[in-house]
């Protein structure tokens, strides 16, 4: 028999993740930018460019869960899909700064 998850419960406590590691990747990003030169610039652009990408993904993603009948998934898999790319960026930032 498979364990159950409460997706009232699981989807604000996923938010709260996101959040805070929205918040390091901001805080790395802001550092970055404060050193400037080529990195800082080529960092600007990339985030404005992931952010509209990322919208565009999970908004597709919301919609066929929601299509689809599942629209109880929909919002826990948005989330999801912004917290795996928060985290690859958070991952990326923290390498180049331990180098």
């Amino acid at each position: 028999m498979g364990v159950t998850t409460n997706s009232w419960l699981e989807l604000p406590f996923k938010a709260m993740q996101l959040g805070v590691e929205a918040q390091t990747v901001i805080s790395l990003r802001l550092l970055k930018l404060t050193f400037g030169g080529p990195s800082a610039f080529a960092e600007a652009e990339r985030m404005v460019s992931e952010k509209a990408l990322a919208a565009m993904d999970a908004q597709t993603d919301f919609l066929s869960h929601a299509l689809v009948g599942r629209p109880h998934r929909a919002s826990s898999r948005a989330l999801t899909l912004y917290r795996h790319r928060v985290r690859a960026n958070r991952r990326r930032l923290t390498k180049q700064f331990q180098a």
